[in-house]
């Protein structure tokens, strides 16, 4: 099937963040990471981001090399299990370094079957913007193009106003990941693409710590409004079928005249969740192992281990986990993840 990129993505998709499934030793556990692929399959995800912070940059050191292999993997899993009766489903491609490697990076995506990557520009901490937009314009050549506001906390940096009305000229974006973790920076982004009039580039929160006030506000400028659509989201790489059911019940709200109050209630819990997920409490320190350990507590992945021996838990946090589990079953799927199990592991 022949995916209408820029449709698709307008139309507003839960895309999961891939983790990396990795064995208590480190090794990388092909059989959990084939299952995680499954897993988001069956819960109704509409694409998935592969080669992104979840699934671990140092994927690509070379003592590793499991960058290609990753992202095989995920294509292949994701194409097999949707199987003939495939439905619209967008493969992106997370995109590193100097403008070499990302131009390498994309173009084993591209090689692979990635509609798109989405491209980080931590590297580029101490560069003009100037500078910054000529390498986003190369790496656009060479895959269509998913933009990536990441926050300073992990990695990310500040962008001016001015820097995302040009970036939003670039021909070949599609999207753009908005995920400062700042109302002023998201604002600026939104305003940035309204501004250049691209209603064919879609917006997507990467903001796991406002999800549901992200997906439900209209941003108006100027006589003009747009939505942000969708989430490319490493909290939804856990419990991602109830994910999947908030986001079509958020999709129906929209439609509607007037906003019902307890989506306010609905966004704290959320974002109290992610709170103990991502582990904002020690300036996400333990973000990677916390999305690993509700997936181990599910079965889908073997262990927390991540490739770098320092990334554990913190102290507290499987507390925290346990307590925004039992406090929010509604945002929980362990039944349906039970259920499914061993099918996804055969």
């Amino acid at each position: 099937m022949s995916l209408d990129l820029r449709s698709h993505l307008l139309a507003g998709q839960v895309i999961p963040a891939l983790p990396l499934a990795l064995a208590p030793n480190r090794r990388w556990d092909e059989a959990h990471q084939r299952a995680l692929v499954r897993y988001y399959v069956d819960s109704g995800v509409g694409g998935l981001a592969v080669g992104v912070h979840s699934t671990q940059f140092a994927i690509r050191d070379p003592k590793v090399g499991l960058y290609a292999p990753v992202l095989k993997l995920a294509a292949d899993s994701s194409a097999a299990w949707l199987g003939q009766k495939r439905r619209d489903f967008v493969l992106i491609a997370g995109l590193c370094g100097r403008t070499p490697q990302a131009r390498a990076e994309a173009r084993t995506a591209r090689d692979l079957g990635y509609h798109a990557g989405l491209l980080s520009l931590g590297v580029w901490a101490g560069d003009a913007e100037s500078k910054v937009l000529s390498h986003c314009r190369a790496i656009a050549k060479e895959i269509p193009l998913v933009g990536f506001y990441l926050q300073p906390a992990v990695g990310g940096r500040v962008f001016s106003y001015k820097f995302w009305r040009a970036f939003a000229e670039i021909p070949e974006l599609v999207a753009v990941k908005i995920a400062p973790f700042n109302r002023y920076r998201t604002i600026d982004v939104v305003r940035a693409v309204l501004d250049a009039g691209r209603d064919d580039v879609a917006l997507y929160t990467g903001n796991d710590d406002n999800i549901v006030a992200d997906l439900l506000t209209p941003f108006s400028f100027g006589g003009r409004t747009r939505h942000i659509v969708g989430g490319l989201l490493g909290q939804w790489g856990v419990w991602t079928e109830r994910a999947v059911a908030l986001f079509n019940e958020i999709k129906r709200a929209r439609t509607r005249s007037r906003l019902d109050a307890a989506w306010l209630d609905r966004n704290a819990a959320l974002t109290d969740m992610n709170a103990a997920v991502f582990d904002a409490a020690n300036n996400f320190t333990g973000c990677l192992p916390g999305i690993h350990e509700v997936l181990r507590r599910q079965g889908l992945l073997q262990s927390i281990a991540c490739l770098n021996p320092g990334e554990k838990l913190s102290a507290g946090q499987a507390d925290e986990l346990t307590r925004v589990a039992r406090a929010y079953p509604w945002l929980v799927d362990d039944d349906f993840v039970t259920k499914n199990l061993p099918r996804w592991l055969a």
